[in-house]
């Protein structure tokens, strides 16, 4: 072979094994580009501004669209009928700081540890006949939050209003936040608001401030948003706004439904939710938008009422858990449809990650994704409901709350829902309540001596979720308690 026909020979292979090298190179880069794309989703697909309304307080039926006729709310009632209703929907707990604490996570109560508000010794020592578990004030920051996933996945993330499950819900993946803390209210509706830090001119409302703050981030923001409104409003203290109350002084109230004052508030809060509305319309992007409803527990009893269901906030009785609840989004969600399915506030989370493309962060969720019903591809979600509460809770009128007895909105128990059917579970005695919600929404009726095989088929379910979960069970017997 000729030293010509050699390094021609050589020169071909070399040029062959680089172009392999760089064939595989390309291909190499090409498989990290397309897992990563898999993983997150391409910062050139649109995806859905998220904002969900969580209200303080608010009642199952306090809103005109679940059934009130005293307070009025034409702009909750427009909106909910450009999306599905749920007539069975249902906050993680009855009261403001656990709810808040399953609703942001998507965990059961004791997967958190958060159970109430400050003490779980609520209520006279003397009438505790068992020790409390410990109370969870403070959300730990090792929980995954849907706000840490949706801002790690390239959304601007606002809170506004109420957080009230730690001092900063920036710590929690918010950018932005508009007036919230630990406290659960405020000490005052009109400035100064003491426990509230935001900075305002003039003697202006609470809610009209902090929803002038939220509308000035929805016209700044410029790439997706999840925005968390979740106003003081309609929480205690009852301040009434001045120029509505003459109207409400002058209406009949009905089903229980009769406090001006508070009317005054649901109303406020309705116009401010309006101006929101508008504002995502003007800036063109309401039709891109998915829109949650909610509250974060039931009614204040006593300040109103859920007729018929019984009690209010702090019961485990459905007044106490059951909440409006709707879902808006143009083009995914048929308008004017409602859904008789339960659901929870723990759905929120994977219903969320579903809408933005995002797997991540759902593996230790215990709601469901609920875009097979919101897309009318199923009309059944074949799962239970679960509440604990292994603490107490005082009740706030001994001579009329609707409660189990006088003295307690909740002694320590547990509750599950499967179907029609809701079992309540109480430590102190083991004694059980079984409802058919079916037929006795007001859970009047217990039918746990009547239906056995029912109650032990909802007693073994709701033991066995306890060792799931690990949900810690009171047994150590209270030393100060008075055997009546």
């Amino acid at each position: 072979m000729t030293c010509e026909l050699y390094l021609s020979k050589v020169i071909n292979e070399k040029s062959n094994q680089t172009f392999m090298r760089s064939t595989l190179c390309i291909a190499f880069v090409l498989l990290i580009l397309c897992i990563s794309a898999c993983d997150n989703p391409s910062p050139t697909v649109e995806r859905p501004n998220i904002l969900i309304i969580n209200v303080d307080d608010m009642g199952w039926k306090d809103v005109g669209f679940m059934g009130s006729t005293y307070y009025e709310t034409p702009h909750i009632d427009a909106l909910s009928t450009q999306g599905m209703v749920f007539s069975n929907g249902y906050a993680g707990a009855s009261n403001c700081a656990p709810s808040r604490a399953s609703l942001l996570t998507g965990q059961w109560t004791p997967r958190h540890g958060i159970y109430t508000v400050n003490s779980s010794e609520r209520g006279t020592s003397k009438d505790r006949k068992l020790i409390p578990i410990r109370n969870t004030t403070t959300l730990a920051q090792t929980h995954t939050t849907f706000s840490k996933i949706l801002h790690k996945n390239g959304y601007a993330t606002c809170h506004s209003g109420k957080w009230h499950i730690s001092d900063n819900p920036l710590d929690y993946g918010f950018e932005l936040n508009i007036g919230g803390g630990h406290n659960g209210h405020p000490s005052s509706y009109y400035p100064p608001y003491q426990n509230v830090d935001l900075n305002t001119d003039g003697d202006c409302y609470l809610t009209d401030v902090i929803m002038e703050k939220t509308l000035k981030f929805v016209d700044t923001v410029t790439q997706p948003f999840l925005l968390y409104y979740a106003p003081y409003a309609v929480h205690t203290p009852i301040q009434p706004v001045a120029d509505l109350l003459g109207k409400y002084q002058q209406k009949s109230g009905s089903n229980g439904q009769h406090n001006a004052e508070y009317a005054t508030m649901v109303e406020n809060l309705d116009r401010n939710i309006g101006l929101l509305i508008s504002k995502l319309k003007e800036k063109g992007v309401f039709d891109r938008t998915l829109i949650v409803f909610t509250s974060d527990n039931g009614g204040l009893y006593g300040i109103t009422q859920q007729q018929p269901l019984r009690a209010g906030k702090g019961s485990y009785y459905e007044g106490g858990i059951r909440v409006p609840f709707f879902f808006v989004m143009k083009d995914n969600i048929p308008a004017h449809s409602k859904s008789d399915v339960p659901i929870t506030n723990l759905d929120l989370f994977p219903t969320l990650m579903h809408y933005a493309g995002i797997q991540e962060g759902q593996k230790e969720l215990d709601g469901h994704d609920l875009s097979p019903i919101l897309e009318g591809k199923t009309s059944s979600l074949d799962r239970e409901l679960y509440w604990h509460f292994p603490i107490y809770l005082e009740a706030y009128n001994a001579s009329d709350n609707k409660n189990r007895d006088s003295l307690f909105r909740t002694r320590p128990g547990s509750v599950i829902r499967k179907g029609d059917w809701k079992l309540h579970y109480y430590f102190e005695n083991d004694e059980i309540e079984l409802f058919n919600l079916t037929t006795d929404r007001s859970e009047r009726n217990n039918l746990a001596s009547q239906e056995p095989e029912k109650k032990e088929e909802l007693l073994k379910d709701l033991k066995t979720w306890w060792e799931e979960t690990k949900a810690p069970i009171p047994t150590t017997l209270n030393p100060e308690y008075e055997n009546k």
